[in-house]
């Protein structure tokens, strides 16, 4: 089992920026890659970025360029930097990790975009 708590979401402003944190704990040897999905009202969740354990990264074409996701090994962190926020980025935000012991989710923290 590997439980995920996320933090850092919020409310900001169009243009502004936030951090996303997701701290893993429980069997970390078994995890494989680390990501951020995200579910806006009325539609599917979607992926926003993933990184491996050797730090290969994949990130949506809609959120490339403004959007950076990095962790922190040491620290079972998985962090995602949202530069340039739009309206349309606002979503609950989940973490998720795929583990040779099946998938684990976070609780979501919610992002919202507004003026």
């Amino acid at each position: 089992q590997v439980q995920l708590v996320e933090s850092g979401g919020g409310l900001v402003q169009p243009g502004g920026s936030l951090t996303l944190s997701c701290a893993a704990t429980g069997s970390i040897f078994s995890i494989y890659v680390m990501g951020w999905y995200r579910q806006a009202p009325g539609k599917q969740r979607e992926l926003v970025a993933a990184i491996t354990t050797g730090g290969t990264t994949t990130t949506a074409d809609s959120v490339k360029g403004r959007f950076t996701i990095s962790r922190d090994n040491a620290k079972n962190t998985v962090y995602l930097q949202m530069n340039s926020l739009k309206p349309e980025d606002t979503a609950v935000y989940y973490c998720n990790t795929a583990t040779s012991k099946g998938a684990f989710w976070g609780q979501g923290t919610q992002v919202t975009v507004s003026s």
